[in-house]
């Protein structure tokens, strides 16, 4: 008989195996020789009560045997050159969908225009120390996406779109920690995701599928409006039964090149903002109490306001974290948030945003489908100091300075190695997204008691919270609505946002082409 429970431990009980069985056995009303197996099914934390609670679901197993236990849940096939699907992009959307096909024995021949991920660091160490920004190869483009060095969370409200088990499985099969499967938010870490991604392209190359780094797409081989093909660095040809575009959301080239050449996409709204940096131990004493916060694991929140018609809200929220530059192209600054595993810095940081629309890109109409992308990039360039020291230092200003429209003579300490520089950000952003920002920071200190501090900094500019574009496809089939076998998924394509729908998006893309080319 399996029974499932619910139930309730202080945060020193939470590794307890001894005390939950024993717990366990009381709830179920058996002896605790009677239980042959506790599945853990899901962890989380309860800290709106006075005394914060881990809350544990347990599957327990009495008097029958232990459940099978498969060592690989999924299985992949041995693939050749005969059915061939060519996959733009190795991120999270691009190496799923590698894994699917896998299983249907079709082969993935991935072109990511970046380095492996280990070889990406040197190129991140270049922009934090000297702010040598190398186009191809930086905190989104490479191995693994814009993902990879960028916090690791795996939460996702996207519970409808697929399978996220089974995307948390492969990532447990390939190196992260069986928690992932329980937490009710799951985080990797930005110092573990590279050797768990490395493993998953060992995984498509043996086998038989192909990856090739350094290697930048720039053109699309179209034949009657089907694509049979790609053009790789200008001069090499490769040619495929379908073409899988999961390029990123700031793969500006690829959404230049669609336009040009007369692939329908879509301007789509996105958000844009600051991101905001408090010590650590503030958020932990305002969200568990003073009393409880030395005791339970960095805290983290999630804000959102009205304020007219546009929405504020926070943005990758990353607990115990460091802020970074995520800029693509030299002459523009956009900061992004990551957490190592153990989220153990002194500071939190999250990004502010508001939403942005065809209302604001109205300097930009006559770019047509681009121009949300010409007014993120506009943004971008104005927030670049280009500072002598580090070109990419970034504009910051103490958060009650910024929602009261004052110059700040100093600033805090910060996470951010390239170093910031006073600068009034509520200038800098259009009149009304400054104050949208504004009025939202202030409903949040209704929310946060604490949070509207003279202690913490704003720092901008964080754009890249979406793709500004729609590489739009049909609904059921997920092909293009235009050009045939082409299948655009993942945020660059506009349905996605965030490791683990990127992923689920990329294997519901993987299907499609299997079950409708070959």
């Amino acid at each position: 008989m399996k029974k499932q429970i619910t139930i309730e431990l202080k945060p020193e009980q939470i590794f307890d195996d001894k005390l939950i069985k024993t717990i366990a056995a009381r709830n179920c009303r058996i002896r605790e020789s009677e239980i042959t197996c506790i599945d853990y099914i899901k962890r989380s934390l309860d800290s709106r009560r006075s005394k914060p609670r881990f809350v544990l679901v347990l599957d327990v197993f009495i008097n029958e045997p232990l459940p099978l236990r498969e060592k690989n849940y999924i299985r992949y096939k041995t693939v050749t050159n005969d059915k061939r699907v060519i996959i733009i992009g190795a991120g999270p959307a691009g190496y799923f969908a590698a894994l699917e096909l896998l299983e249907f024995g079709i082969k993935p021949i991935i072109f990511e225009r970046g380095k492996d991920v280990r070889a990406r660091r040197i190129d991140l160490r270049e922009i934090m120390q000297n702010g040598t920004v190398n186009s191809n190869s930086n905190y989104s483009f490479g191995e693994g996406g814009a993902g990879a060095y960028s916090d690791g969370k795996l939460y996702t409200r996207s519970n409808k779109r697929g399978n996220i088990k089974k995307v948390l499985q492969i990532l447990v099969e390939h190196g992260a920690a069986p928690d992932i499967l329980i937490d009710a938010h799951p985080h990797i870490g930005s110092n573990k995701l590279p050797k768990i991604i490395s493993n998953i392209r060992e995984t498509i190359i043996k086998h038989g599928g192909e990856v090739h780094f350094n290697s930048l797409v720039t053109d699309f081989i179209i034949k009657k409006d089907k694509v049979t093909g790609v053009i790789v660095n200008n001069s090499d040809e490769y040619s495929g039964n379908a073409v899988l575009l999961a390029s990123g959301h700031s793969a500006r080239d690829i959404f230049s090149l669609l336009h040009k050449k007369d692939i329908f996409i879509e301007s789509k709204p996105f958000a844009v903002g600051l991101r905001i940096e408090h010590f650590q131990k503030l958020i932990n004493d305002i969200q568990y109490g003073k009393r409880h916060s030395e005791e339970l694991p960095p805290a983290s929140y999630n804000l959102t306001a009205q304020v007219g018609d546009r929405g504020v809200f926070s943005f990758c929220m990353c607990p115990g974290g460091l802020i970074v530059p995520s800029v693509t192209a030299p002459r523009e600054l956009v900061v992004n948030g990551m957490s190592m595993s153990g989220r153990n810095s002194i500071f939190a940081n999250s990004g502010i945003v508001t939403t942005v629309n065809e209302r604001d890109f109205v300097k930009f109409k006559s770019s047509g489908p681009l121009a949300g992308m010409k007014y993120q990039e506009y943004l971008e360039q104005k927030f670049y100091t280009g500072d002598s020291e580090n070109p990419l230092k970034a504009p910051a200003q103490r958060l009650i300075d910024f929602i009261e429209n004052k110059n700040s003579s100093s600033l805090n300490v910060s996470s951010y190695i390239p170093g910031l520089i006073s600068a009034e950000l509520n200038r800098m952003f259009p009149k009304k997204i400054a104050e949208c920002l504004q009025t939202g920071l202030r409903s949040f200190g209704f929310k946060m008691k604490g949070f509207l501090t003279l202690d913490s900094n704003v720092i901008g500019l964080e754009s890249r919270t979406s793709s500004p574009v729609r590489i739009t496809r049909h609904k059921d089939s997920l092909a293009h609505i235009g050009i045939q076998n082409l299948f655009p998924c993942g945020e660059g394509a506009g349905y996605a946002g965030g490791i683990v729908s990127s992923a689920v998006d990329g294997q519901n893309s993987a299907k499609a082409v299997a079950e409708q080319i070959f």
